[in-house]
């Protein structure tokens, strides 16, 4: 009997069982003999040096073993090291306890080691710091005149500047039928994934280190350490196997890393150190932005002439940079166009990549924009879309390599209702409630790299797989193991996808949507390199039924190799170990797209968003009474942990649009709501009805299984459709996020 395809079964994640019984294992939750705790003391000022720092009292306390500082901190092998890791950007990393220079408010300036984690928690508290201050910048808007072109680096090749301008965009837009323009603003947001930032270091003698991470990126984790502290790769091992949230908090590694391998090489111990939560807005931002943006259209709605303009934040010390203005005419095929990006370099942490970072930022303002174009032209939003609809990305002048965004918005209208809709703002009502529609478009690019893969069959048929790459929870090691399946032919339950650790097969860090893209490939290509192996062995047992036939011939299912056109014609897995003497059978093989051939075409995920709001008319509460994704993303391995993507980008749309927001007071230069409970999110009663639709899209140009990512595109257009249904609701157009009720009142 042939084995049944597993690609495009909704399977349940494979380790889900192990999450909701709390059997996995985190960072923080390794057991190990004589462990030490680590409790982090974070600076109380935004700029300036430390004058003094005083220990004594701490180091008195019973069970404190030490306290590192700046003055007794262990030299180290970075200090020349410009890129200590994959995903850090232009300019000089951030170096715990280099000195006693202040960089930003929350720096890490101690770490207190005891026997305990309370003890150290408590004698952080006995530290004496005096400070000198100096005077510090946080405000963006305060500081629009220090705008400047990012620096370019390596990092600049995977975020890559604004196109070129093309034709003249001012006489365009001054000679348009209708012109539009707009500024746009949203403020700070934090990472709050659900397990906070911990590193547990087992010293293993002689400078060998086993450390479990919190991380989206074993490799990368391990590459930090060996540079940071001269240490050598192989005496380097890190391990993530279960990573309880991060979209982008975990790429770089972060300084609880630094300061729990510090503190275990220097006392040769054992060593966790956990950041609590209110550390966790000391590192880890999406950055505010500023955006302005002018388009102009003919009297039939397409959009000739496109302005986009950004100002991000940045730290002193490195130029963070977000693809922010390059997505309008990746969507729309204007002739015109004119898009800049601009940084500020503030007194405040690096920013860091936040799920879509960039794409949900300029596509706020993109999709505003054309929402307000649409009512000008008294044309219908789907319709002034499809009018500007292109099968070609203008700002490359490239063929998309798939591209089903038109069905994205045919099936998403449809089933959302759209032609319901009275186009007139304020004219839907139920009870004392406004009823606003509003649609958003989304794009994310396709992208994919290099990733190793080793598969190893054994005598009883059992198959595991071996990749370092991380699941961050998106069900990762679920469509790695479908892919297995279908390619070798075995059920899935004789198939095991270990995954999570830096010794195994190259894997980049598990982020930008990219990762299936990337690995799946690896493990299609290893798969079927064993595959090879197998059947070559069995081409030349004794009399084999299948020495005339070429691997094309055959077909693997269910322990057998078959003749494709005579299926009774096989020989078993069993036969052929047996004349292996029982040996395993293995390969390690690499995956990589060809860059001649990826230059060919453009590639990217599309969205179509649909949302329907409701504004009471008294108090301004908003509420998203439902919404809806179509989405076009290529083959779909998984239909359920693809679809809980999605969702979850649609409720973390609705928390950045609605909820989000971290609260800086410029006048100590300090986030002011660093938790919970002022840090807000939502809640079950805000998430309402949720729905989401994958249209078929083939694309072999990606790579040879037709992957795409959806990690990102469920977020991207969420914050534009709601905003868009905002203003049909009201007939108030709120350019800023959050958007809360006191903009409506």
């Amino acid at each position: 009997m042939t084995k049944l395809p597993s690609i495009g079964k909704p399977i349940s994640r494979l380790e889900g069982h192990l999450k909701v019984t709390g059997s996995a294992k985190y960072a923080g939750e390794y057991e190990a003999a004589d462990l030490l705790y680590g409790y982090v003391v974070n600076s109380t000022i935004t700029k300036g040096k430390i004058a003094i720092i005083d220990t004594t009292d701490a180091k008195a306390l019973e069970g404190v073993i030490e306290v590192f500082t700046h003055e007794n901190r262990p030299s180290t092998a970075w200090f020349d090291f410009q890129y200590a890791d994959m995903d850090a950007p232009p300019g000089t990393v951030f170096k715990p306890l280099k000195d006693n220079e202040i960089k930003y408010n929350g720096q890490p300036i101690a770490l207190v080691v005891a026997e305990t984690f309370e003890m150290a928690r408590y004698a952080a508290i006995k530290i004496k710091v005096a400070y000198i201050e100096e005077e510090f910048e946080t405000d963006l808007e305060s500081n629009l005149d220090k705008a400047r072109d990012p620096k370019k680096g390596l990092a600049s090749m995977l975020k890559p500047p604004p196109p070129k301008p093309t034709g003249n965009f001012e006489a365009a837009y001054q000679n348009s039928f209708v012109q539009i323009s707009g500024k746009f603003k949203h403020g700070t947001e934090h990472h709050n994934p659900m397990e906070m930032f911990a590193t547990t270091v087992i010293y293993e003698g002689k400078n060998k280190l086993k450390i479990y991470d919190k991380t989206q990126g074993t490799i990368n984790s391990q590459m930090y350490v060996a540079n940071v502290f001269g240490l050598k790769m192989k005496n380097v091992q890190v391990i993530a196997p279960f990573v309880g949230g991060a979209f982008g908090s975990g790429l770089r590694p972060q300084y609880q890393l630094f300061m729990a391998v510090m503190a275990s090489l220097e006392l040769k111990r054992n060593v966790r150190v956990t950041l609590d939560r209110a550390q966790m807005f000391t590192f880890g931002h999406r950055p505010p932005t500023l955006q302005f943006t002018k388009f102009g259209a003919d009297e039939k709605g397409r959009v000739n002439a496109i302005y986009h303009k950004a100002i991000g934040e940045t730290s002193r010390f490195e130029d963070y940079v977000e693809i922010v203005v390059n997505w309008a005419n990746m969507l729309y095929p204007a002739e015109n166009t004119l898009l800049e990006h601009q940084l500020i370099p503030l007194d405040v942490y690096t920013p860091l990549d936040m799920r879509a970072p960039g794409g949900s930022t300029g596509m706020h303002a993109i999709e505003i924009t054309m929402d307000e174009l649409a009512y000008k032209l008294n044309i219908d939003p789907v319709e002034l879309r499809l009018i500007n609809y292109s099968e070609t990305d203008k700002s490359s002048d490239k063929e998309y390599s798939s591209k089903e965004l038109r069905s994205c918005y045919l099936q998403g209208a449809e089933k959302f209702g759209w032609d319901k809709r009275n186009p007139e703002p304020r004219s839907m009502t139920d009870g004392n409630k406004l009823v606003g529609y509003g649609m958003a478009t989304g794009i994310w690019d396709a992208n994919r790299l290099l990733a190793r893969v080793q598969a190893i069959m054994t005598n009883d048929g059992k198959v595991e797989i071996k990749s370092a790459v991380t699941d961050i929870g998106t069900g990762t090691s679920t469509i790695m193991t479908q892919i297995a399946s279908d390619e070798l032919g075995l059920p899935i339950e004789d198939i095991t996808f270990s995954y999570g650790d830096c010794k195994m097969p190259f894997a980049p860090i598990q982020g930008g949507s990219f990762t299936s893209a990337t690995v799946g490939p690896a493990v299609q290509t290893a798969c079927r390199a064993l595959n090879k192996k197998i059947f070559k062995i069995a081409k030349h047992l004794p009399n084999s039924v299948l020495n005339e036939a070429v691997f094309e011939d055959v077909i693997f299912s269910n322990g057998f190799l078959l003749l494709k056109n005579n299926p009774e014609v096989k020989i078993s897995l069993a036969a052929i170990f047996a004349a292996n003497k029982g040996k395993e059978i293995k390969t390690t093989n690499t995956s990589m797209p060809n860059p001649l051939h990826y230059r060919k075409k453009a590639r990217a995920v599309h969205s179509a968003v649909f949302v329907e709001v409701e504004v009471d008319q008294d108090l301004g509460i908003i509420e998203v009474k439902r919404a809806l994704t179509a989405v076009a993303a290529g083959k779909i391995i998984n239909p359920k942990t693809a679809e809980s993507q999605i969702l979850g980008g649609m409720i973390w749309g609705i928390s950045k649009t609605l909820h989000e927001e971290t609260i800086v007071d410029h006048q100590f230069g300090k986030y002011m709501n660093t938790n919970l409970a002022e840090y807000h999110i939502p809640v079950h009663a805000d998430i309402h009805d949720l729905d989401v639709i994958f249209v078929e899209e083939e694309d072999h140009f990606v790579n040879d299984l037709g992957i795409k990512g959806v990690g990102e595109i469920g977020v991207v257009g969420m914050a534009p459709a709601i905003a868009n249904a905002i203003f049909h609701a009201t007939g108030k157009r709120i350019n800023d996020l959050p958007i809360h009720f006191d903009k409506l009142l």
